[in-house]
């Protein structure tokens, strides 16, 4: 069976390597063109998504997974309508592809320009969201590049559906075949075969849990971006302002607990803790938020559960918060850097010189000054759509855009020159 599933994905990596060598010279006009009829068919073919969704849905309830993680593989009509519209969004966004970074004049006359490149064939292996397969292709193509996607076993009908429209849309619209390639088996076996293909996949990006994430970085043979842990605190200086609080700690724990950006891990400055610990905790109760606290916060409020040292490095994922009291700033940072995943942080405060500190200091993808930490998204910060938000320092960080599907190549005009 493995030289089976070897075959199979050799041949899906020539296949992709062949269709982006094409891709890279298309058309602005024909790229968009493909992403508008990607998302009109998205809408029109609608009825078949829900379908297969069902199925996983279906799936899902009988395996007994966790409800944080059907949530993440629902969709509905205007989830299809929201997907669809991500698509004429990057279509309406400037092409990065051969945009001229900058251009100067050598002293022997030579103009050395710099130009962004597409990066190839782009392997996207994730789970859970039937999003990512539309969001990734939609970004992937307009970047120039081509995709080779292998979603969860969890959205497996989901994702085939969604990559199957977004296939024959791209082609209709005169984009090369097989420039949107998807795994249809759930084996295991297909993502370590895919690990392997250095010769046809320029980049491999892993959109999951720390599992997943951990097993791609640690087995693959091809580059591999990191994106996805998101172990997030927020920091309340003692001269924060409750009610702003109360409204960005809610958000940022409550408004979509599932996802990397919502918030794990509430710091309290010792100052504020006898006012504020009473105020918040019974706002995240009311929300239906289980909190654990240190043994601060439970002299304070009692029937807190207890925080172990496993709670301070959580990603919870869930509707679930650890509360610890801290001695100033500086024990927040340091609690930050020792405990946390450098995704994103953010500090209440109406201080400059902490803001500044904390902003500075603070080693994450995105660090905020009085804002909720579900804020990190591609969408977010006008890029349109994300293809994970990148937690490492090479060759991206944050959230991934187009032009961080993108590489560099040098361009040199000359009349003559030779090496002296």
């Amino acid at each position: 069976m493995s030289s089976v599933i070897k075959e199979k994905m050799e041949q899906m990596g020539k296949q992709a390597r062949d269709a982006a060598f094409i891709l890279k010279n298309a058309s602005t006009l024909a790229k968009n063109n493909a992403l508008l009829k990607m998302a009109d068919d998205l809408i029109k073919y609608q009825s078949k998504i829900l379908q297969a969704n069902q199925i996983d849905l279906d799936n899902a309830r009988k395996a007994n997974l966790e409800q944080a993680k059907i949530d993440r593989l629902v969709l509905t009509k205007e989830k299809i309508e929201n997907i669809a519209n991500g698509l004429r969004e990057i279509a309406r966004f400037p092409d990065p592809i051969n945009e001229i970074i900058s251009m100067r004049r050598r002293p022997n006359g030579m103009d050395v320009g710099l130009i962004r490149v597409p990066l190839g064939v782009v392997g996207i292996i994730y789970e859970s969201r039937p999003n990512v397969t539309a969001d990734a292709t939609g970004l992937c193509i307009k970047a120039g590049n081509a995709i080779i996607l292998r979603g969860g076993s969890e959205a497996i009908n989901s994702n085939i559906a969604i990559a199957d429209i977004l296939h024959e849309a791209a082609v209709a619209e005169g984009l090369p075949k097989n420039c949107i390639q998807i795994v249809r088996d759930t084996d295991r076996e297909y993502v370590g075969e895919m690990l392997k293909l250095k010769d046809y996949i320029d980049v491999i990006i892993p959109r999951g849990g720390s599992d997943l994430i951990q097993r791609v970085v640690q087995n693959s043979l091809v580059p591999t971006i990191e994106t996805g842990i998101g172990i997030v605190s927020l920091f309340v200086n003692y001269d924060a302002d409750f009610e702003m609080a109360e409204k960005i700690i809610i958000n940022s724990k409550c408004s979509y607990p599932a996802v990397c950006n919502a918030l794990d891990k509430l710091l309290v400055h010792e100052k504020i803790k006898q006012e504020f610990l009473p105020f918040i905790i019974n706002s995240l109760r009311k929300h239906g938020v289980e909190v654990r606290g240190c043994e601060k916060t439970r002299e304070i409020v009692p029937d807190v559960i207890p925080a172990t040292e496993e709670d301070l490095s959580a990603e919870y994922l869930s509707l679930k918060i650890c509360v610890k009291v801290v001695k100033d700033i500086d024990e927040a940072i340091q609690l930050i850097t020792k405990y946390d995943s450098k995704h994103t942080e953010s500090i209440l405060t109406s201080n400059y010189n902490d803001a500044r500190r904390f902003l500075y200091e603070v080693d994450a993808a995105a660090v905020y000054v009085n804002a909720a930490t579900r804020l990190t998204d591609g969408g977010v910060f006008g890029m349109g759509a994300e293809i994970g938000i990148s937690t490492q320092k090479l060759h991206a960080r944050g959230p991934m855009g187009m032009n961080q599907l993108t590489s560099t190549k040098f361009i040199i005009y000359g009349n003559g020159q030779i090496r002296e």
